[in-house]
C-alpha cells in the first residue's frame, strides 16, 4: 500500500504543526514549550496514557490497539531539540529565537510522529500497544540515554524500538536503511599540554608547548593512517587549538586541544583511545613537557538489528515502492542507546535537494510528511496485525 489516505488528508495540518515547532526551536533539554505542545496533542488525540518528564523533558504516549492479546509493545521515537545555529533561510516561519534553529529536521520528525500518533489513536487497527517516544537533547545531550536510564523500556514493556531521520540528497519521501553498524560512535577529546613559557626570542629557556602540540596534532593522524585497518572506519579530527597567550612574542605555558573521534566498531574505539594515550605520552617525553588526555566516550555505535531492519525495509517498500541501502554515516545518533536496550532499526527518509543538516539554510521538506507518517503507521499495523 502507498501513502495512507487519512494521512494524506492530515498533511496540511501536520505541516502547520511542523512550522510552528520550527518557529520556536529549543535546545538540548530545554524543550519545555515543545514538550508541552506534544503532550497536549497526544492528550487531544485520546492516547491512553501521556507522561512527561521522562529523561528530564521527554514525553511518552501510549496507544492501545483494538486488541492487546498479542502482548506486543513497539516503541516509535522522534527527537525534538534544535541546534545553536542562527537561521538564514528567510522563511516566513523562520526561527523567532536568535541563535537557535531546527537545522537538523527534528521539527519534522516530531510532527511526523505526532501525525502517526493521531492516525493510530483514531484507527487502533492493530493488536498490541504502541509507545510513542518524543526525546529531547539528541544533539549532544544524550537524551536517549537519559530516557533509558529513567526506566522507559521496562516501565512500558517496550519490546522493539524504531527511529527515523530525514536525509538531504535523497528523493523526497524515499527510504534507505542498512543492517548492522550504521552511525558512528562519537567520542570527545580534550588534551592539555603543559610546558615552560617564556620569551619567544629565547626558546632554549622554554619548553615550547606550541611546538609540542603541533607535533601532537600531526601524530594523532597516524592512528588512522598507520594503526587502524585501512578498510576500517575511523576519523580523528582536531577542531580546536588554543594557547594560554595571545602575544606575538610569548611562548605559552599551556596549549589546549579539542577534537572528536568517530568509529564504527568497539575494537576501533578501544584502539583509538589506547593509541591516543600512547602518542600523548610519547610526545610529552620527546619535548620535556606534560600532556594530559581526557577521552570521553560519548554516543556508542548505532547498530541496526538484522530482523528489524529487514522488516523496516519491507514496510518502506510498501509505502514508497523501494528502499535503498543507506551509506555508512560517521555522524552520531543517540538512538544508539535505545538500540542497545531493545532490538530495532533506524531508517532514513529523503528530504530532497536541500542544504545539508546542521547548515543555517537547511529546512525540512514538508512533502516528506505523508511518507514518514505512513511508514510509522504501516510499521505498527504490519508488525501487530489486527485479528
Amino acid at each position: 500500500m502507498p501513502i495512507k489516505n487519512r494521512l494524506a488528508e492530515l498533511h496540511d495540518e501536520i505541516t502547520e504543526w511542523r512550522r510552528d515547532l520550527h518557529e520556536h526551536p529549543e535546545i538540548l533539554f530545554d524543550t519545555h514549550r515543545t514538550s508541552a505542545v506534544v503532550a497536549d496533542k497526544l492528550k487531544e488525540f485520546g492516547c491512553d496514557e501521556v507522561v512527561t518528564g521522562i529523561g528530564k523533558t521527554g514525553v511518552v504516549g501510549v496507544i492501545k490497539g483494538k486488541a492487546t492479546g498479542s502482548g506486543k509493545v513497539i516503541g516509535l521515537r522522534a527527537d525534538m531539540d534544535a541546534l545553536p545555529i542562527h537561521e538564514q533561510t528567510g522563511l516566513p516561519y523562520a526561527s523567532k529565537t536568535d541563535g537557535a534553529m531546527h537545522a537538523c529536521g527534528h521539527d519534522g520528525h516530531t510532527a511526523m510522529l505526532l501525525g502517526a500518533a493521531k492516525y493510530l489513536a483514531e484507527t487502533r487497527n492493530f493488536d498490541g500497544t504502541v509507545v510513542v517516544i518524543f526525546q529531547p537533547a539528541e544533539e549532544g545531550g544524550g537524551g536517549g540515554r537519559e530516557m533509558c536510564n529513567d526506566g522507559m523500556m521496562d516501565r512500558w514493556g517496550i519490546q522493539e524500538v524504531y527511529g527515523m531521520h530525514n536525509w538531504p540528497g535523497r528523493p523526497v519521501g524515499s527510504f534507505a536503511i542498512r543492517p548492522g553498524p550504521f552511525f558512528a560512535a562519537t567520542d570527545l577529546i580534550e588534551i592539555e599540554c603543559e610546558g615552560k613559557g617564556g620569551h619567544a626570542a629565547k626558546p632554549q629557556e622554554t619548553v615550547d608547548t606550541t611546538l609540542m602540540a603541533a607535533h601532537l596534532v600531526t601524530a594523532l593522524q597516524s592512528i588512522v593512517s598507520r594503526n587502524a585497518d585501512p578498510v576500517g572506519n575511523i576519523v580523528v579530527s582536531v577542531t580546536s587549538f588554543e594557547t594560554s597567550s595571545k602575544a606575538f612574542n610569548v611562548i605559552p605555558q599551556r596549549v589546549s586541544i579539542k577534537g572528536t573521534v568517530r568509529t564504527l566498531s568497539n575494537e576501533l574505539r578501544d584502539l583509538a583511545e589506547t593509541r591516543m594515550q600512547a602518542i600523548c605520552d610519547g610526545v610529552a617525553a620527546t619535548f620535556g613537557g606534560t600532556i594530559k588526555l581526557n577521552y570521553f566516550r560519548n554516543y556508542p555505535v548505532m547498530v541496526n538489528h538484522d530482523e528489524q531492519t529487514e522488516f523496516a525495509a519491507e514496510v518502506a517498500r510498501a509505502v514508497a515502492g523501494n528502499c535503498d541501502e543507506a551509506p555508512l554515516v560517521m555522524g552520531g545518533e543517540d538512538f544508539a542507546f535505545m538500540l542497545e536496550e531493545r532490538p530495532g532499526a533506524y531508517i532514513l527518509v529523503g528530504n530532497g535537494d536541500t542544504a545539508m543538516v546542521h547548515h543555517p539554510e537547511y529546512n525540512f521538506d514538508d512533502e516528506a510528511i505523508p511518507a514518514g507518517c505512513s511508514w510509522w503507521a504501516e510499521l505498527v499495523e504490519k508488525r501487530m496485525p489486527a485479528a
